[in-house]
């Protein structure tokens, strides 16, 4: 990789976009400013990038920026995204700094977005204005697609991924947030590796409702609308969807196999030969390791009732589910109606989207992610996986056939359980190797 100047000061800068609370989810409460201030932040930050790369707006939360090479590739150009909106935080919670102060302090910065996604996003930009600065040009076109609303589902991210094919644009590689640098990254499985999203499962969310005799507290009906409904929740349990072993898990377990040490070594081979034993094993583990394997229902909601002393005459539910890679919005919504088994109890979609394809890892994309891995994290391998949240790139995915998913930070298991959480903070030097490894792709891309 070229040596080149890298501007200093990559904490600061992110320190004040985290004093920007984007928060998507409470638009109505904090209006646009957020976003506006933080469009303009970045011209301010990023100069060269705005004078060097077209710059267009879609929606009102969409920015695309346009880096030409030198010519158009045939195949395609890279698409780099990320999002600049943030979860909320819950006052009541124990912060060690205030969320939105962007706290920089022995040698971290603290604050709500470190991690998801400003953190990711910030290493893009400095990368590209850092090559800007020293007169590179990429050996293709290079999109940087960043949305203001990805954590509520919003349609920037759809409407960018419109208009490109639209015009017929069909990006050569995608990546976007996703896995990361991390050890151990299963219980049984030691040393670090770069998980690496190359496929998505699915979102479907439902409301459960029905209606009942309704009435004084005193003398129940034998099934009220409130426990009709608690009865159907009850019914879709862990083993509601039959668990299956993603193509993309065996080659994760092959691939830890291969640098695993000790009575892991056989086990790990024998659960990458055997597809069905993975998906048992898995789905006994429970927690993330049966995400992997299986479609998960999560009661989120409950409602009905309007007294303590009156029993309602209506009561709803809403359940979101992660449909694993292999099935459907449509095969789960009728899994679901036919585990509730109760006419009465509607199962209403109020959104839904397919799982992605799964993206090859013996292709010259994903050699690109490892050449860029190698330069910035020397030795860490990049390992395949499925992601289980619901990122922007499956807007891509749809028609884009290499998508990948990973933000190149080192994320300890505590980073990443402050992901929506409390006290998230990125270390200053994985955001120096995060520019590195995007410095790196963009290079590599000849």
């Amino acid at each position: 990789m070229t040596t080149i100047p890298v501007r200093p000061g990559i904490a600061e800068r992110l320190s004040r976009m985290i004093q920007l609370p984007t928060v998507s989810a409470e638009l109505e409460e904090r209006g646009n400013g957020p976003f506006e201030d933080f469009v303009a932040l970045i011209a301010e930050l990023y100069p060269l990038t705005h004078e060097h790369l077209a710059f267009e707006r879609h929606t009102e939360f969409g920015l695309l920026f346009h880096w030409k090479g030198p010519t158009v590739a045939p195949d395609g150009p890279l698409v780099l995204m990320a999002h600049y909106d943030v979860v909320p935080v819950d006052e009541s919670d124990d912060w060690t700094h205030p969320p939105f102060a962007g706290v920089v302090a022995d040698g971290w910065v603290y604050g709500r977005g470190a991690l998801d996604d400003k953190g990711p996003l910030i290493v893009v930009l400095e990368a590209v204005e850092n090559l800007l600065a020293a007169g590179f040009m990429p050996a293709r076109d290079v999109y940087l697609s960043f949305g203001g609303n990805e954590e509520s589902y919003g349609k920037a991210a759809i409407e960018i991924a419109r208009v490109l094919k639209e015009r017929g644009i069909v990006p050569w590689l995608v990546l976007d947030e996703g896995g990361a640098v991390v050890d151990a990254p299963l219980s049984f499985v030691q040393g670090r590796a770069a998980m690496i999203g190359v496929g998505e499962k699915g979102v479907l969310t439902l409301r459960l409702s029905t209606r009942g005799e309704g009435g004084h507290a005193s003398a129940p009906p034998a099934l009220t609308a409130v426990r009709r409904i608690a009865r159907a929740v009850d019914r879709l349990g862990p083993a509601t969807f039959r668990a299956r072993t993603p193509k993309t898990i065996s080659r994760m377990l092959a691939q830890f196999s291969e640098q695993a040490t000790g009575p892991s070594r056989p086990l790990l081979k024998v659960l990458a030969a055997v597809p069905p034993l993975t998906a048992r094993v898995f789905a006994a583990l429970g927690g993330e390791p049966a995400a992997m394997v299986r479609t998960t229902v999560a009661a989120t909601m409950q409602s009905g009732g309007t007294a303590a002393n009156v029993i309602p005459s209506q009561a709803s539910a809403t359940v979101n589910l992660r449909i694993a890679l292999g099935e459907s919005v449509d095969s789960a919504v009728k899994r679901v109606r036919r585990r509730i088994n109760d006419p009465v109890v509607s199962v209403e979609v109020l959104e839904g989207s397919e799982p992605s394809p799964e993206s090859e890892t013996d292709n010259a994309q994903f050699a690109l992610l490892a050449r860029a891995l190698d330069d910035a994290f020397p030795g860490v391998r990049p390992v395949p996986y499925v992601m289980m949240a619901a990122t922007d790139s499956r807007h891509f995915h749809r028609y884009s056939p290499a998508v990948y998913r990973f933000a190149p930070l080192e994320m300890s298991n505590a980073q990443r359980a402050s992901i929506h959480g409390v006290d998230e903070s990125v270390e200053i030097a994985a955001l120096e190797r995060g520019e590195r490894f995007h410095r790196a792709l963009l290079e590599h891309l000849d």
